[in-house]
Parts: C-alpha cells; sequence; structure tokens
C-alpha cells in the first residue's frame, strides 16, 4: 500500500494525538514506537541509515544485536510524515492500564533530552523501549516480551522433545538387552 491509501487515517490521528501521546506505526511483523510532541512532530529511535524504521533491517544488525548493546541507533526527532511512510498510524497509550504515565510536558521533556546516538538492543533496548520509558519512566516493550516469551516455549519444546527422544531411546535400548539375553 502507498501512503496516499493511508493519509485521510493518519490525519485523524494527528488531529487527535496530544504531546506526550505514543504513536505506534505497525511494519508488518513488527510495529514502530515514537513519541508524539505536536505541530506534527516526534521523537523515536531508529537505526542509523534509516535501519528498521520502514521494515529494512540489515540482517547483520539483527544478529549483532541479540544479547549485546551496539552504536547503530539514535533519537531523532522528525516530522510524523517522514517517520510514517505507509503505514496506518495509531495513538497506543494501551500501557497508561498498569503504569502511570508521566505529565505531558515531562514526556516531551524525556523525550527531548535523549535526543542523540543511543545504545540498541532489540530485546532490551528498542524504539517500544524508548518511547515506554519517556512516558511511564519504565523500560517496556511488548513486543519484545513477547518475542522472549516465544524463545522460552520453543526452547521448552526443544528440551522436552529431547528427553522424550532419550526417553524412547531407553526403552528401545532396555528392549534389545532383554530380547539378546532370552
Amino acid at each position: 500500500m502507498t501512503a496516499k491509501t493511508h493519509e485521510a487515517h493518519n490525519r485523524s490521528v494527528l488531529t487527535r494525538a496530544k504531546a506526550g501521546d505514543l504513536l505506534e506505526f505497525p511494519r508488518g511483523w513488527y510495529s514502530h514506537w515514537a513519541v508524539y510532541l505536536g505541530n506534527e512532530e516526534v521523537v523515536h529511535l531508529a537505526g542509523d541509515e534509516n535501519d528498521g524504521i520502514n521494515g529494512n533491517i540489515k540482517t547483520q544488525h539483527v544478529f549483532t544485536i541479540c544479547g549485546k548493546t551496539f552504536n547503530k541507533a539514535v533519537v531523532k526527532r522528525e516530522n510524523f510524515w517522514e517517520v510514517v511512510l505507509d503505514s496506518k498510524a495509531e495513538i497506543n497509550n494501551n500501557k497508561d492500564r498498569k503504569c502511570r504515565p508521566r505529565p505531558a510536558h515531562e514526556i516531551v521533556e524525556e523525550a527531548l533530552m535523549k535526543i542523540g546516538k543511543i545504545g540498541y538492543n532489540v530485546l532490551w533496548n528498542n524504539c517500544e523501549h524508548f518511547a515506554a520509558y519517556c512516558r511511564y519512566g519504565v523500560n517496556w516493550s511488548e513486543q519484545a516480551n513477547t518475542a522472549l516469551t516465544w524463545m522460552m516455549v520453543g526452547g521448552a519444546m526443544v528440551m522436552v522433545g529431547g528427553l522424550i527422544k532419550e526417553w524412547f531411546n531407553g526403552k528401545e535400548e532396555k528392549k534389545e538387552k532383554k530380547t539378546e539375553s532370552a
């Protein structure tokens, strides 16, 4: 889809957005996050060379960031339209149900103070962590938590599969020994 397809929707989001709101930009398999400043401006954490903002994540960055912080990310102040691209933006302050947001002027101040280079880690310090920290004072990414949960479930399944395989192999060995001794 093109940016024109979502233009009316995104204009509607901008008319409703207030300074300090979190904006979510769904990008397919992940969402990009920003803090709304007002006047069609946002502050967000994005990779150098636009890495990640438009879904063009360089594989070398994906595989070098897990478990290790690298300085390939920048907190930027940009025009909303430079960040939204062809996404259908949403105001997403859903974490307000679990965390108390700071006053709007403090959220904006926190975001502006962070402009410049910053470390990045897809699981521990991504754009959603950044936006949540500005609004709530807490690093929190539901995307990262979901990914970690699925990794743990996958790891547990592999372990259980290995145990079951060992159990069946042990049964077969006992059966073979019984047959040999008879």
